[in-house]
């Protein structure tokens, strides 16, 4: 993937173990950069309609009760991607 524009973006430390990469022109995220790891998560939004697949949802206990995907995935809480992060260190 080739990242255009990279002028317009910002990376920003939100955690201890975390960035978040957006657009300072429209504010649209486009990654988490996991430090330790340098896993790139991407956000779905940044790639073309018909390559995307839903693999997973994260942090569910803080989405409102009316959002639901279509797609069924696993579903995961804060807790279980803090501790997937801490048994990878």
């Amino acid at each position: 993937m080739t990242l255009r524009g990279e002028e317009n973006v910002t990376h920003y430390r939100s955690s201890e173990w975390a960035e978040s990469t957006f657009c300072q022109i429209c504010g649209t995220h486009l990654y988490y950069l996991l430090l330790e790891t340098q896993t790139y998560e991407l956000s779905a939004g940044i790639f073309p309609d018909d390559r995307k697949r839903l693999v997973s949802q994260i942090y569910i206990e803080s989405k409102p009760d009316f959002y639901d995907f279509a797609q069924q995935t696993p579903m995961l809480t804060e807790q279980e991607i803090l501790d997937q992060f801490n048994s990878n260190s």
